[in-house]
């Protein structure tokens, strides 16, 4: 194939790369976004951290997001050449359908290079820092986690708080509701503001302004009522649980440490993101055929019916590693055995029909230049 065709080939395979990576990362994007406004909107996330869990996220995601892209670049492109009969060309000219390999793993091998970093570096450091983040989220004390028109209990489940506004400085709040059960009796206090103050021993208080306090037994109508102008509730400092690792955030040289069967599980799947993403491209080649007599989605539904077939049973023979149903030394190149014999099935399907194939698409080019030639 000549260099000149190449270069557009590459050219025309990246613009469709880079619009369709945009697509993606935007469904994506507003995806993670909702989701963690929604925790943050109940309450469960500090609203803080909703930007640094979304990137955290979307860092997760990039190799799958990638090899799909890469996948869809390719099949794109082909099936317009098929389209706009410029394969009549090729055909006519002698070129082989494998011709277009050579291309499409230039092309291919950068994306697929950095689908293997991010997949077996990058996304383990963004899920580690995730949890790392998330622990210190979850170890600060309760009243710096309160987010205003929103019921918060406290970490240890004996208090819950409610602010409604933000006034003034910044650790002032106004119209403060806090209920709490000490001693078997319920505990309801009000306040019009609040601040915080920390002591001179280190301790923490939420000091409320103007307000009631209201204590007596729960269901019980005896109960006292106390007003005050300055009220100091004890602000408890939290630890939050330090457990251990998950194999997703474990880094790739400690899987490789302890042969377990879930951390085999996992670097099954690292390992699988770019072969996967290099099989998927050259499969493109074959599934990107488009019979001018047939519907012209046919092709886009089987790729989709092969990329979906081929990501889900990657999923199962992880699971199956990690239930130690399958070694790991088969299932790591099984699933990808299995697709680099379609792969062989399908190129061989076409180029057998290739003869036949030109011969129809050339027929019909020349019909149409016919045809407009006559008008």
């Amino acid at each position: 194939m000549p260099n000149i065709f190449q270069r557009t080939l590459l050219r025309e395979m990246t613009h469709t790369a880079l619009l369709v990576f945009a697509v993606l990362l935007m469904i994506t994007v507003t995806t993670m976004l909702i989701r963690f406004l929604g925790l943050a909107a109940s309450g469960s996330l500090a609203n803080e951290a909703v930007l640094v869990f979304m990137l955290f996220s979307v860092v997760n995601y990039l190799p799958v997001l990638l090899s799909l892209t890469l996948f869809i670049a390719v099949l794109m492109s082909l099936t317009r050449s098929y389209r706009d009969s410029e394969m009549v060309v090729w055909f006519s000219a002698g070129v082989s359908l494998t011709a277009w390999i050579r291309p499409v793993a230039l092309f291919a091998a950068p994306v697929v290079g950095l689908v293997a970093i991010l997949s077996l570096l990058v996304a383990p450091w963004a899920l580690d820092k995730s949890d790392e983040y998330r622990r210190l989220i979850n170890s600060r004390d309760d009243v710096s986690t309160i987010a205003p028109g929103v019921f918060k209990e406290s970490s240890h489940a004996e208090r819950v708080y409610f602010v409604e506004s933000f006034a003034g400085e910044k650790n002032t709040v106004g119209n403060i509701f806090v209920r709490a059960v000490q001693h078997q009796k319920l505990g309801i206090v009000t306040a019009q503001h609040g601040y915080q103050m920390t002591a001179a021993n280190g301790d923490r208080f939420l000091v409320l302004l103007n307000g009631r306090r209201y204590e007596g037994p729960p269901g019980s109508p005896e109960y006292k009522v106390v007003s005050f102008e300055r009220y100091a509730v004890r602000i408890d400092p939290y630890e939050a649980r330090l457990g251990a690792p998950s194999t997703k955030s474990m880094s790739t040289l400690a899987l490789l440490r302890e042969h377990t069967p879930a951390n085999m599980s996992e670097l099954l799947w690292r390992v699988g993101l770019p072969l996967s993403a290099m099989i998927l491209a050259v499969l493109a080649i074959p599934l990107s055929f488009v019979n001018p007599r047939a519907g012209r989605s046919l092709n886009l539904i089987l790729a989709v019916l092969i990329y979906m077939i081929y990501n889900n049973s990657l999923s199962i023979a992880q699971a199956w590693v990690a239930q130690d149903k399958l070694s790991p030394y088969v299932g790591i190149w099984l699933i990808h055995a299995i697709m680099l014999a379609a792969l062989a099935y399908f190129f061989h399907r076409r180029l057998s029909l290739a003869p036949t194939l030109a011969a129809r698409l050339g027929s019909l080019w020349y019909r149409g230049q016919a045809a407009k030639a006559s008008r």
